[in-house]
């Protein structure tokens, strides 16, 4: 307990968290915008499957570009260990392979799209002008999935070398320039629906540009020279390959558990399922404070070990834990106090407020129950133990399975226990995880 209060008082490391953690909560809270700013611009066409057109095509890009969101993760920590060895050329290489890998995928996603497209709106029902005007937003919003992805691996790769303000400085630009580009091309060439497509896709070229530009000035900095030939082999691919397919797998399990809470919730009823979608986006502005601490735990534990330093490790963990407990409470507190004035600002239809009315106990208690899963995230992606993650999140979710089904005759309330399960069980998983690789010295062996 001493060791623990003498790391929370140690102040230049406090400094170095929010160095990181700031931008980055910053970051996140950009990264909606482009959806939001879509949707404003569409709903000022005339017609209304303009709008259909942008918030379906919206989503289904959403959903695609998200799921590769361990091209992010996967190459933070690889990033942040190079960077603690001041190892030059592995940076060069740990870049080049993500941009690689992120310019694979684009290009195989988008072939794949032209034939899933179709047959999707099919199963919608969509009418023919929604299902004509979508296809068209679609095929122009896909230009941009190249950068898009790019993005993702150079914000991951800034982040690891402990630049929070470069990504932040990457989605606002992109916003900025979203925003100037729709209103030139819809209201000024009236361009329409493909208007907003197009400007959406060059403003992400454009953010993809600027971080290409970051990156090359922090390399400049760093001695060291990039072996292309080693690239020809594949061991040289397959740990980041293997990271990015555990933290693949480990996104579609959590995916897999929101969708089925969103499909037990239609069960219940339309101001049922409604009333938790307004709830569950209360975890959304809680994750993006405490994932903005997390991402800071990436990118110090990562520098900690790839430097061998257990005491900047130990350091790390401890004022990361703290400042995220604190900020859990915080929210806790806002939404059990504030609650119901959270809910009024989202809706004004009745049926649905008295339905969240009632859950915002469950919501108030998530924040405190979550923060432990956020924050070990962190620290695992950092030590780039993908597996271990991946395992935990299936565990995790296996074990809550049949308490989501031995609590059903409770209704929804049943539901949101069952979803705190989940969440305090991915926590605890971790935990052990965490204190088993402690008592064995695997972190930095």
């Amino acid at each position: 307990m001493p060791t623990l209060l003498a790391d929370w008082h140690y102040r230049p490391l406090h400094r170095r968290v929010w160095a990181l953690a700031g931008p980055m909560i910053l970051s996140n809270l950009t990264v909606p915008l482009v959806t939001l700013v879509d949707s404003a611009i569409a709903g000022h066409l005339p017609n209304a499957h303009d709008l259909g057109a942008v918030a379906v095509g919206g989503s289904v890009y959403t959903a695609m570009v998200g799921v590769l969101g361990f091209l992010r993760m996967g190459t933070t920590g690889f990033t942040a260990q190079a960077s603690g060895r001041a190892d030059g050329s592995a940076l060069r290489q740990i870049l080049l392979q993500a941009l690689l890998l992120a310019f694979g995928l684009a290009f195989g996603l988008m072939v794949l799209s032209w034939f899933f497209l179709g047959p999707l709106l099919g199963l919608m029902k969509a009418s023919p002008e929604l299902a004509i005007t979508t296809e068209a937003f679609f095929n122009l919003r896909l230009l941009g999935l190249p950068a898009a992805l790019a993005s993702y691996a150079l914000i991951g790769w800034l982040l690891g070398t402990q630049n929070a303000r470069a990504p932040l400085a990457m989605l606002v630009a992109t916003n900025l320039i979203n925003l100037g580009l729709e209103v030139l091309f819809v209201f000024g060439f009236g361009w329409g629906v493909k208007g907003i497509a197009a400007a959406t896709a060059l403003a992400e070229w454009c953010g993809a540009g600027l971080g290409l530009w970051l990156a090359w000035a922090t390399l400049k900095q760093q001695a060291g020279t990039l072996h292309v030939k080693a690239l020809k082999y594949w061991q040289a691919w397959r740990p980041l390959l293997s990271v990015n397919r555990d933290i693949f797998i480990r996104s579609l399990v959590l995916q897999s558990v929101f969708f089925l809470m969103t499909v037990q919730g239609t069960r219940l009823g339309e101001s049922t399922v409604a009333a938790n979608a307004l709830l569950l986006n209360g975890l959304m502005l809680t994750s993006f404070a405490l994932d903005g601490l997390a991402h800071a735990v990436e990118a110090l534990t990562g520098h900690a070990i790839g430097a061998r330093d257990r005491t900047t490790l130990r350091r790390a963990m401890v004022i990361a834990s703290g400042w995220s407990f604190l900020a859990s409470l915080g929210f806790a507190l806002l939404f059990a106090m504030g609650g119901s004035l959270f809910i009024d600002l989202q809706t004004n239809i009745s049926s649905v407020r008295l339905e969240a009315y009632a859950y915002l106990p469950y919501l108030a208690a998530l924040p405190v129950i979550a923060m432990a899963s956020y924050l070990l995230d962190g620290l695992f992606i950092g030590a780039t133990r993908a597996r271990e993650m991946r395992n935990a999140m299936v565990i995790a979710a296996a074990l809550a399975f049949p308490i989501g089904l031995l609590l059903q005759g409770l209704g929804n309330h049943g539901l949101w226990l069952a979803f705190l399960c989940f969440m305090a069980l991915r926590g605890l998983v971790l935990g052990i995880q965490a204190w088993k690789m402690t008592q064995h010295n695997v972190w930095i062996p």
